[in-house]
């Protein structure tokens, strides 16, 4: 059995191709059109695929990268149907994710000799965060590990409470000190808690506010350094969850929490609502930040791990 069959099992293949059937429906029906009638991938076929990747949210200098592959691919031989071109373009797609460090992992697993593994998730309210932090945690209780969630985010009305519905929903411990209370001292004290209390992952929230840069970077800094001083190394990832929804707007939000704390991992999430998954291979291209996760629907298991085979599969067969 191969690598890819084992850890990439059949349910998980036709969640991600439900999930992805908007962006698939944009992409591949109009390349299909595009390509309609030729025998030559020319340049004008070239001149319409770009417009199709860019209006797919693949971005500006992504779109203009593949299209510059593709154009020294076809130089040496005629590709004179869309299966043919499909293949290409997987190809250099695939490349450019390895290149900007998307493998994919092989589940939801966690490093080995790092215990409480401590997660930081950061993210503009509105893009899923709570809940891309309750599927996770459940997805680490599926595999046996012990869980908390830390409720950092405390100036926002009903987090706190969302927060701890997640737990119970997930069947994890909470650790909150209520609203109104220093986010900073959450966090060190819920890797306090998961210390004493022999978990296997710590996962904490934090607000969502987008202000000014400098408000930005000072807040998570505080939290970064009070969750290091309480265990060295410690946040072990720093996740930023992005809407694929909102297309662009991802990039923007990407920028912002880059520059203001190191961000180590992505989340995607709503792709079953959109057809801007293209934002996916332009974020993991121009921030050579990893995609770790996407949300393919509502339920506990649409959570997945990123899978950039599948990914692209899904979106060109």
């Amino acid at each position: 059995m191969s690598f890819f069959k084992k850890f990439f099992s059949k349910k998980k293949k036709e969640d991600l191709d439900k999930g992805l059937e908007k962006t698939k429906t944009g992409i591949f029906s109009k390349i299909t059109k595009a390509v309609a009638g030729k025998s030559t991938v020319d340049e004008a076929f070239l001149d319409d695929l770009e417009e199709i990747l860019v209006a797919s949210d693949v971005g500006v200098d992504t779109t203009v990268k593949i299209i510059d592959r593709l154009e020294a691919r076809v130089k040496q031989d005629k590709y004179i149907n869309t299966a043919e071109l499909n293949t290409i373009l997987k190809d250099e797609i695939n490349r450019l994710l390895s290149e900007n460090n998307t493998e994919g992992l092989e589940d939801f697993t966690i490093p080995a000799f790092t215990k409480p593994y401590v997660i930081l998730v950061v993210g503009v309210n509105g893009v899923g965060k709570t809940t891309t932090i309750g599927k996770l945690a459940h997805q680490y209780r599926e595999q046996g590990l012990k869980v908390v969630l830390g409720a950092a985010d405390t100036f926002r009305a009903a987090a706190v409470d969302q927060l701890g519905i997640w737990a119970k929903r997930a069947d994890t411990d909470f650790f909150s000190k209520g609203m109104y209370t220093d986010p900073a001292a959450v966090a060190f004290e819920t890797v306090n808690y998961a210390i004493e209390n022999d978990m296997d992952v710590a996962i904490i929230d934090t607000a969502g506010r987008l202000h000014n840069k400098i408000n930005l970077m000072k807040e998570l800094s505080k939290i970064k350094n009070s969750i290091n001083k309480k265990m060295d190394g410690a946040p072990h990832e720093v996740l930023l969850v992005l809407d694929a929804t909102t297309g662009q707007n991802a990039f923007e939000q990407c920028e912002k929490f880059s520059e203001a704390t190191d961000v180590t991992a992505l989340a995607l999430t709503k792709l079953d609502g959109t057809a801007k998954g293209g934002v996916a291979i332009g974020i993991s291209d121009q921030f050579k930040i990893p995609i770790k996760y996407i949300g393919v629907g509502e339920g506990m298991d649409h959570l997945q791990v990123f899978n950039k085979k599948a990914f692209v599969d899904s979106l060109f067969d």
